[in-house]
């Protein structure tokens, strides 16, 4: 049903965005038993305006938005639902799935929603003909595919330039206005999805009883902290776990040239594998033992890491879902979180000369092949004022930086929101992934009662 709900949704505008009608339109999934969180979870595809911003009679056209809904297990008891907004910004609603068992715990009484948004998933797709479940790759784009892919954003680049965050952000407005069911209605969303989020409460506020932020993206009229400067982010976090006589220890192994262990390097790049490795606290742990062994020109260590790494991976994709969309992270990334768009490679290299852990993404910046769009004038803005809010962030997180959370969460109580801030000492990027623990804990007290756990500490060997 997925494949034949993708494919209907590029062709088909057969359910109307704005009539409350359409929320009675979730039907069962094909996939429900795919995995056995799925079990019972209900699809919908329905249409959004391409420009919700811009003239009706204009002709811009629709586009189709795919929601799933997983109710909660025992209706009796059920209270309300929990949309849940991915991250990326190319990545679906599928990200979701790995942790479900784990969102189910913290949010027991709940519905979780989850909207693939524009761009992503079974969503419309930037490149539909490539970006398809049919094509070689599935949602992926085979190596032959870039090409046609940007040559079709360029020659419908109106179309391309649709697909912005504040689009998205109306998208997500309209879906919980009007597919919205009784009880009280939560938004949870992580990395990316913070963005989507407050800009949501800019340009189309809807009515909450809370919002719960989960790496929260720092305050994007902070150019220190945009992508261009992720190496330095990534490179702070993987200092902070190392002693001062592993930090000498590791410059000494960078420094040789063509070591023995050289081709056991993931992507030949070292410092960019090690930096891989902060994303999960497990395998973060195992970093001074890596360098332990290269020291002494032993692998072993290191292979066992890529491995485990490689399995961690796959768990994330296995689905037809789950593969994000590179253009949409291309186009969103250089338009609106990108200060910097004269980047060159020179200057990567040189702002990662002395770093011990690096990040791919300012250099993917350089040269964005993407037709660009201009940042509008909700760039920067801090919705006035907030529902009830939690902002819950890892301070060791190489994704969002801590620093960045609290002062965004700083200003937006500025603003007049109900902003509280719970801390996970050691927790890393996606909480509901790296500390579910804590995750539980933090939002269930939150959604249940409305208090603020303000700390919790998380550990590879406890999580």
């Amino acid at each position: 049903m997925l494949k034949s709900l993708a494919k209907a949704a590029f062709l088909f505008s057969i359910l109307a965005f704005a009539t409350p009608a359409a929320a009675q339109s979730f039907q069962p999934c094909d996939d429900a038993s795919a995995l056995p969180s799925l079990a019972g979870s209900l699809c919908m595809i329905v249409q959004a305006p391409l420009d919700p911003e811009g003239d009706p009679a204009s002709g811009a056209g629709s586009l189709a938005l795919f929601v799933r809904k997983l109710p909660a297990p025992e209706p009796a008891r059920r209270v309300g639902e929990i949309w849940l907004v991915a991250g990326g910004p190319g990545e679906s609603g599928a990200a979701f799935l790995p942790v479900l068992p784990v969102l189910r715990r913290a949010f027991p009484d709940h519905d979780l929603v989850i909207p693939d948004h524009r761009g992503t998933g079974y969503s419309a797709k930037l490149c539909p003909d490539e970006e398809s479940p049919e094509s070689p790759e599935g949602l992926s784009l085979a190596g032959e595919e870039w090409g046609p892919c940007i040559g079709a954003m360029h020659a419908n680049a109106a179309r391309t330039r649709a697909f912005t965050i504040t689009n998205a952000a109306h998208d997500l407005a309209g879906l919980i206005a009007r597919h919205r069911q009784a009880g009280d209605v939560h938004v949870y969303g992580v990395s990316y999805g913070t963005q989507l989020i407050l800009r949501m409460m800019q340009v189309a506020p809807v009515a909450l009883d809370g919002i719960i932020l989960d790496g929260l993206v720092p305050p994007e009229s902070e150019p220190r902290w945009d992508l261009s400067h992720r190496t330095e982010v990534v490179d702070a976090v993987g200092r902070a776990i190392l002693s001062p006589a592993q930090a000498e220890q590791y410059r000494a192994i960078l420094s040789r040239t063509q070591p023995a262990w050289g081709g056991d390097v993931p992507g030949g790049d070292l410092r960019r594998f090690m930096g891989r490795l902060l994303n999960f606290p497990e395998l973060r742990s195992r970093i001074p033992a890596i360098i332990e062994g290269l020291s002494r020109d032993d692998p072993a260590a290191l292979n066992a890491a890529a491995a485990a790494l490689q399995a961690s991976l796959a768990g994330l994709n296995a689905t037809a879902q789950s593969p994000a969309s590179l253009p949409l992270v291309m186009l969103i990334s250089g338009s609106e979180n990108n200060g910097r768009r004269d980047l060159d490679a020179e200057t990567v290299a040189q702002e990662a000369a002395g770093a011990l852990f690096t990040s791919p993404l300012p250099g993917l910046l350089v040269g964005n092949p993407a037709p660009l769009y201009d940042r509008d004038r909700f760039f920067g803005g801090v919705p006035r004022p907030l529902p009830r809010t939690l902002v819950v962030h890892g301070t060791l997180d190489p994704n969002t930086p801590y620093e960045g959370a609290r002062a965004h969460a700083a200003a937006l109580a500025a603003a007049g929101g109900d902003v509280g801030f719970a801390t996970v000492t050691g927790g890393a990027h996606f909480l509901p992934l790296v500390a579910p623990e804590c995750f539980v804990r933090i939002g269930s007290a939150f959604v249940g009662s409305g208090a603020v756990v303000e700390n919790c500490r998380s550990s590879p060997d406890r999580e």
